[in-house]
């Protein structure tokens, strides 16, 4: 087995169970893509059996921190197993699930959604793409799902060298152009594309988020909702499930808009009732200001602005502006969801970003929840930065 040693100091993160370690952390070893190393302080200490990735900026993740444990097949197929294990201990009212979230269930790298009876997954890093096989016979034994889909066509996967790879690994082959998936939530119906959605074909980290959104829309009595950044209408339809009278639903996306409206119309809405508005969001923000448009409640679930803490300045003026613009356009005693994927910005600085739009808008408002992404998007305590969604629901000032 080969070993990575850390410069002195370095060992600190791995003792509290950080599963990360830096190239700038390591003193010398080094290995192929994707193989199983011993990690050790510069003492020479076990400190965890990890894959190496050479072209990475985080040289190494760690599989595990026990010496006695063995990296097989079987580990695999353990981890596999629990982490679908703990999907059905919690309460989710979907088929539409976040099986393996990479370092939170113990397997960098590796993010799998289960859509029905197709699983669809990334293998984000030198050691899930080394070990992709495997992970795919655990994958489908544990779940019995149908068949999966790779989508590992994300930017991640160049930084570690590795080319974009997309298909079925296993099932599909004789339906190989069948990549469309129904899944229920919350009593809706709602479609995706295992090949051509976002991320692996659908957001579901925001599924709990989207049944809130339908409860304060009722209980406020929202009738003009204005969801931004909608990709294809999971907020839209949660809205219209809350008694909305109309949405107004904004995307960049064409084929987007396209499923918004058959969404609509899916879940025995009205479509005459739905305005989709294919076009810039901040451009309509401002038009509809200009314009002296009004809405009761807004959704802002824009996409990742600053994927670093490097980019956070730069995310934050664009999050600042749209804010602004959103709580100029809410009518007195109005509803705002706002969100940031970006796993640069804190929390708390989304907090003081929002603050800030709410300052220059010169309106007020009331923090009545803090939102994260669903509970199948767990965040382990020793690794913090897994939790990149952070949401709030402000009523404004009447």
């Amino acid at each position: 087995m080969k070993s990575i040693r850390l410069l002195p100091g370095k060992e600190r993160s791995l003792l509290r169970r950080h599963p990360w370690v830096f190239a700038g952390s390591v003193a010398r070893g080094k290995a192929d893509a994707g193989e199983t190393v011993r990690i050790e302080a510069a003492d020479g200490r076990f400190l965890a059996w990890g894959a190496y990735s050479p072209q990475s900026s985080i040289r190494v993740r760690a599989w595990s921190f026990d010496e006695a444990e063995r990296i097989d097949a079987a580990f695999f197929q353990q981890r596999v197993a629990a982490a679908v294990a703990l999907r059905a201990r919690l309460p989710i009212e979907s088929d539409g699930v976040r099986l393996i979230h990479g370092e939170a269930d113990g397997l960098p790298g590796l993010i799998v959604d289960r859509y029905g009876d197709t699983l669809s997954a990334q293998f984000l890093f030198a050691g899930a793409e080394r070990w992709k096989a495997v992970l795919a016979d655990a994958l489908i034994e544990a779940t019995g799902a149908a068949r999966l889909y790779e989508r590992s066509d994300t930017s991640a996967r160049a930084l570690e060298g590795l080319e974009p790879c997309t298909g079925w690994l296993r099932g599909g082959e004789k339906d190989a152009g069948a990549t469309e998936c129904t899944i229920r939530e919350h009593g809706w119906q709602l479609t995706l594309d295992v090949a051509s959605g976002h991320k692996t074909g659908f957001y579901l980290d925001q599924r709990d988020n989207r049944a809130l959104f339908a409860r304060w829309v009722r209980r406020l009595g929202c009738e003009r909702v204005l969801n931004c950044f909608c990709y294809t209408g999971g907020f839209t339809v949660a809205a219209f499930s809350g008694g909305a009278a109309q949405v107004t639903s904004v995307d960049s996306s064409g084929p987007a808009l396209a499923r918004v409206q058959a969404h609509v119309q899916l879940n025995g809405f009205e479509v005459a009732r739905s305005v989709c508005v294919d076009g810039d969001v901040n451009q309509f923000l401002r038009d509809s200001l200009a314009a002296g448009r009004r809405f009761d409640a807004i959704v802002l679930d824009p996409p990742k602005f600053a994927a670093t803490t490097a980019q956070a300045e730069r995310a934050a003026r664009a999050y600042k502006d749209i804010n602004r613009l959103a709580l100029m356009l809410l009518a007195p005693g109005g509803l705002l969801l706002t969100f940031s994927c970006s796993g640069g910005i804190t929390a708390d600085l989304f907090h003081k970003i929002v603050a800030g739009a709410a300052h220059d808008a010169l309106v007020d408002g009331a923090i009545v929840q803090r939102l994260e992404a669903a509970c199948d998007h767990p965040t382990t305590l020793a690794f913090p930065e897994g939790e990149y969604l952070k949401g709030l629901v402000i009523l404004k000032q009447a």
